[in-house]
């Protein structure tokens, strides 16, 4: 039974708390879709990047694609793969499909750098940095003016941009500091994209990251 003044079961031996246990093993390791809430945060998160162009991501012309939840992690497949995947028991599937993010215990959701093929096809606003500016970013930094090539007309303060080299080598993905308008204001150390995911996370974070 669970005890209200501890805050936990009282009886772990219990048949209550076996099948408390059981529950929650299933919800957070069996592959399932996601709940309402969980799709409106992913939604939302992605939105601020891609904008209504989400919906290519779901009807696309070569299969039907869906996103799923499994130890936390959102991953993006299609359905014949999903289908597939219900063979595997939830013990030994590792991942299936892109893994675009992870959800925090507080609900949270963080895009991970595994989803910026995606990301970078459908974007609405793009940066792209000077040679001098690449390794900065790749080690987890944010962007400054000096290092500014060029960006999309018109792109908003505290949106999401994915970030390129100057030839046009995905980098990552960030959150604009300052609107197009007012970048052109700015001192060359102040900054203009707050980082959020880079490539260089794939050897950083090797070890974590899946």
């Amino acid at each position: 039974m669970w005890d209200l003044a501890l805050g936990r079961i009282s009886n772990p031996s219990s048949i209550s708390y076996k099948l408390f246990y059981y529950l929650h093993h299933l919800r957070y390791n069996i592959m399932r879709p996601l709940t309402t809430e969980e799709t409106t945060t992913l939604f939302e998160k992605l939105a601020k990047y891609v904008g209504s162009n989400i919906k290519h991501l779901i009807d696309r012309p070569d299969e039907t694609y869906c996103f799923r939840l499994h130890k936390d992690r959102v991953y993006y497949l299609s359905e014949s793969m999903m289908r597939l995947a219900t063979n595997i028991g939830r013990d030994h599937l590792g991942s299936v499909g892109v893994c675009f993010g992870k959800f925090s215990k507080t609900g949270k959701f963080r895009l991970h750098i595994s989803a910026l093929d995606h990301l970078g096809q459908y974007a609405k606003h793009k940066i792209w940095i000077k040679p001098n500016g690449e390794m900065p970013f790749l080690y987890g930094n944010n962007v400054v003016k000096a290092h500014l090539g060029r960006i999309t007309d018109d792109t908003p303060e505290h949106t999401g941009v994915i970030v390129y080299s100057m030839a046009d080598t995905p980098l990552g993905f960030g959150v604009t500091a300052r609107s197009t308008a007012e970048m052109k204001r700015l001192q060359p150390t102040d900054i203009i994209v707050f980082h959020q995911a880079d490539v260089g996370e794939y050897l950083r974070e090797e070890e974590t990251m899946f």
